[in-house]
């Protein structure tokens, strides 16, 4: 029984004010996803959780990248349930990896019950992210909990195992770098390319977490016949992971993405949306176009490796390009905006994403609901206008709220403690409900928040840049003015 569930709902809620409809929308989308995972007991999340039948059933890559990071500061335990589950199928991710001539574990891009379920492999074995996808999701939760009992046992065999895969899928060039070929990252519009910046980037943080890991609980890591030549072999690997350098000031998602044809969206007709249902695959492997988020969720998961102004031109290059036939693509882009100052487009992708399945966006609820997206709405919340990022040591904040909200609050549970921020005109708090202290990060600055002493700080100035466009009649899919008004029933929603 999940003893963290039913009291971390009211320390997690999010009160929003300003948008009563969008309020309604984000507080629907905390209890699906709490509702999919609570009692899931060491099963797999499906995409449509426990509302549907689309997708068969099956599981994805977005249920670590999407689904864990709210159960993890929301309901612990279940996201603990979770990684249990992916590492109860370690031996037919073993498998599958041998079947391909790797090493250590390949997990499935989709599926039910631990065996690759797709069968179009360019984007789905071929998607080899789901290893760092769910190396992540163990070091956040770790991070996060401070369970140390599920990091020196199961934590260190999936952070071994991943890494393990990534030596042996990889390679040292004639110059040293370490190149990943022939994969697809998150945007599966742009198959089997080389060097994908957020498959490398994030592999990278797989292989030095992985040696940490291996250091620190040596006897495990020799249980598991880890040696410090392995280690080694990984941080070479992790040191020398190629990355495609800027091209005209924009960062390639792969190599030579940025010289691929451009796509024609002006004579694309508005009914040919999704592309996939279209247009060969062919023609959009080789184009300048993007289905959701992939050099855009690097810019979020692996922020620390760019600059503000390096986020802010590849935003906008890629905002332009993006088409959003994927739901899990408007959140990761309202989580960016928001960083690069852009609040309004942030505050309507949040709109896209939380009303995703009560406006029936996608026409297509009545398959179950849009989980993903859903976890989506409480990360465009929390680490868009909240600002939390959670790759460093010590979790950090940079609050920022939009004109047509006037106060955002929301709870996280972390290390033991119940944290409280609220965000309101032009500052915010940040409050621990219960615990010790609590070290956080405001903007750049240190601060200890005490039970006793809640700690307030301005927010610090909003760059002002000129907003970004989209692709012809891609724009965010639902209007600011839509957030005051009462959401109707749609049929067969």
């Amino acid at each position: 029984m999940h003893r963290s569930c039913p009291s971390s709902i009211q320390t997690t809620d999010i009160d929003i004010e300003g948008a009563p409809t969008l309020q309604q929308a984000v507080r629907f989308a905390l209890f699906h996803v709490v509702q999919a995972a609570a009692r899931a007991e060491l099963r797999a999340i499906p995409a449509k959780g426990l509302t549907g039948g689309g997708y068969n059933g099956h599981t994805f890559w977005d249920m670590e990248t999407y689904t864990l990071p709210v159960l993890t500061y929301v309901a612990p335990d279940a996201a603990r349930d979770a990684l249990l589950w992916r590492y109860s199928t370690m031996d037919l991710a073993a498998a599958r990896a041998n079947l391909l001539g790797l090493q250590g574990v390949t997990f499935p891009w989709r599926t039910i019950r631990g065996q690759e379920c797709s069968g179009y492999w360019p984007a789905g074995t071929a998607a080899f992210h789901i290893n760092a996808d769910i190396a992540d999701a163990a070091r956040r939760y770790v991070a996060a909990t401070g369970d140390t009992e599920f990091e020196k046992a199961e934590g260190v065999e999936l952070l071994v195992e991943t890494a393990r895969m990534w030596r042996s899928l990889g390679h040292h060039d004639s110059t040293s770098g370490f190149r990943i070929d022939r994969i697809t990252g998150p945007d599966e519009y742009t198959a089997l390319a080389d060097n994908n910046v957020y498959t490398n980037l994030m592999a990278a943080r797989n292989l030095e977490h992985a040696a940490d890991l291996a250091v620190r609980y040596p006897q495990r890591a020799g249980e598991l016949g880890v040696d410090d030549e392995e280690i080694a072999s990984w941080r070479d690997a992790a040191a020398a992971m190629v990355i495609p350098p800027p091209d005209g000031g924009v960062t390639p998602q792969c190599e030579r993405f940025t010289s691929l044809r451009h796509w024609d969206f002006s004579e694309t007709p508005a009914d040919h949306y999704p592309l996939l249902l279209h247009y060969h695959n062919y023609m959009l492997y080789s184009s300048q176009v993007v289905k959701q988020a992939d050099l855009v969720l690097a810019l979020y998961l692996c922020g620390d490796r760019f600059d503000a102004e390096q986020k802010a031109r590849d935003f906008d290059y890629y905002e332009a390009i993006t088409v959003r036939d994927s739901s899990l693509s408007a959140s990761i882009q309202s989580i960016v905006a928001a960083e690069c100052g852009h609040l309004q487009l942030a505050l309507s992708y949040l709109g896209e994403t939380a009303f995703m399945d009560l406006r029936d966006l996608a026409s297509n609820t009545h398959d179950g609901l849009h989980l993903a997206a859903l976890a989506g709405a409480w990360q465009a919340v929390v680490a868009g206008f909240g600002g939390m990022r959670d790759y460093g040591e010590t979790l950090s904040f940079s609050p920022r709220l939009p004109q047509r909200l006037t106060r955002l609050s929301f709870g996280l549970l972390y290390r033991g403690r119940r944290l409280r921020v609220e965000v309101c005109g032009d500052e915010a708090t940040y409050s621990v409900l219960d615990g010790d202290p609590l070290e956080l990060i405001h903007d750049g600055e240190s601060i200890t928040v005490t039970q006793e002493s809640p700690i307030t700080r301005p927010l610090a100035p909003v760059p002002h840049r000129p907003a970004p466009r989209q692709p012809p009649g891609r724009e965010p899919a639902v209007e600011l003015t839509e957030f005051h008004a009462l959401p109707q029933a749609t049929h067969g929603g």
